[in-house]
């Protein structure tokens, strides 16, 4: 598994999310991936031990966004602090999107869209998520694990 995962690169997400009462969280996430073409779908998945995981467990709608390259301190705030005892939103700009999660006003590229399903992959939940909108920003490039600065999660025990 090592060997494997020492080649691999993938890009770092933010996720966002929000409930029907607006409780809202957001995390750095690497696990995010299309998982369907027609119609589009995305899988997210949190960690269990992350307070963005306990809201978006009544959330009904998620938003992904893609980081510039040069957008480490943004990835560091959503990587490095826990929604438990800190509001990461008082520290970016943002806007609430149409389903109801935060959309950041400074990333690479964003979707937003509604939760259809979750379902337990081990120590992460899986969030199957159906695009309603999305936009361009104006950061380039792209932030990978790779190419970011090594993190220290935020919530102790956290992947």
């Amino acid at each position: 598994m090592e060997a494997f995962s020492e080649r691999s690169d993938y890009a770092l997400y933010v996720v966002t999310v929000a409930t029907a009462r607006g409780e809202t969280s957001g995390c750095l996430a690497g696990f995010v991936t299309q998982c369907s073409i027609s119609p589009p779908r995305f899988v997210v998945c949190l960690s269990k031990l992350n307070h963005s995981f306990y809201v978006a467990e009544h959330a009904t709608g998620i938003a992904i966004h893609l980081l510039g390259d040069d957008q480490t301190e943004l990835a560091s705030l959503f990587a490095e602090r826990t929604g438990d005892d800190y509001d990461k939103f008082e520290h970016c700009e943002w806007h609430r999107g149409t389903g109801g999660a935060p959309v950041l006003e400074h990333c690479a590229a964003w979707l937003e869209g509604t939760v259809l399903e979750r379902f337990s992959v081990g120590d992460h939940e899986a969030f199957l998520m159906s695009p309603v909108t999305g936009g361009a920003g104006h950061h380039t490039g792209l932030l990978t694990l790779r190419n970011a600065p090594p993190f220290q999660p935020g919530h102790p025990g956290a992947p």
